[in-house]
């Protein structure tokens, strides 16, 4: 399993979820439009505190960006 992938998609979903676009993410989390970008892409291999950080801004848990999407359902 490619975690930079799995990690990219979680975050693209969540921020469509939360109708939010790459620029709005941008400013609310303080990452670059172009890193989000890159991330989204599973390109960027992200820190722990990165995962945290955008968590917080998309308003979920970080754990959310790290599961597999057949790991989720309900609790």
């Amino acid at each position: 399993m490619d975690m930079r992938k799995l990690v990219g998609s979680n975050v693209r979903k969540a921020r469509l979820k939360a109708g939010l676009t790459q620029e709005q993410l941008a400013e609310a989390s303080g990452y670059s439009q172009q890193y989000l970008s890159g991330l989204e892409k599973g390109l960027r291999n992200p820190t722990v505190i990165t995962v945290f950080e955008l968590a917080s801004a998309l308003g979920v848990s970080h754990l959310e960006l790290l599961r597999p999407a057949r790991a989720r359902g309900p609790r």
